[in-house]
């Protein structure tokens, strides 16, 4: 069961292959999943597909997962983090 201060992400951290990380809002981060998807074909997990739109693909593997397989060896990570003001 996800812990519920999950939902209280203030940001995100991503990270890709050979590539300084990156902080991203919520907004952002499902931006930038909702891109990687429109641009790559990809083996998506298990009920990924039943949902009707890329946004709401890309939301639900934010909320739920913390990596997608790039199909050629390497991987996209991303984890919430919160940052000190």
């Amino acid at each position: 069961m996800v812990d519920p201060l999950m939902y209280q992400e203030e940001m995100f951290v991503f990270l890709a292959d050979q590539e300084p990380e990156t902080f991203l809002t919520p907004a952002e981060m499902t931006a930038k999943l909702t891109e990687i998807l429109a641009e790559y074909d990809l083996p998506l997990p298990q009920g990924l597909d039943k949902l009707p739109t890329l946004a709401a693909k890309a939301e639900h593997l934010r909320d739920n997962y913390c990596d997608l397989d790039r199909g050629d060896g390497g991987t996209w990570q991303w984890y919430v983090v919160r940052l000190e003001k």
